[in-house]
């Protein structure tokens, strides 16, 4: 089975496969992505890692928290699970919005 790493500090410079270069050394990377920032385009600073076994994740994490990489010391633990997304009845939020629009705002 897999384990998902979240993967914080990380240096804004970075690319997604810089991140996962950094982690293929440890073992069998299934998925690197930092997150951006969608009005932007700029990194968050953080991003999640999935390692191919629960053994590599571990071995992920004991090597890589608070070692260097792009300048920074990176904070990598296990990734809590995602929540599960509450969708209305015709694809926007609970609360009838559609995004940030103010107007759809209840």
């Amino acid at each position: 089975m897999s384990k998902r790493l979240y993967v914080g500090n990380l240096s804004y410079s970075l690319k997604n496969q810089d991140l996962e270069e950094a982690f293929r050394k440890l073992g069998d990377v299934v998925s690197a992505k930092i997150m951006m920032d969608r009005d932007t385009g700029q990194s968050k600073g953080f991003g999640f890692v999935e390692m191919a076994t629960d053994d590599m994740g571990a071995a992920a994490i004991e090597a890589l928290n608070g070692k260097e990489l792009g300048g920074r010391a990176l904070k990598v633990t296990e990734a809590n699970p995602r929540p599960e997304r509450q969708v209305g009845k015709f694809g926007g939020n609970r609360e009838g919005g559609f995004g940030r629009n103010p107007r759809n705002q209840r």
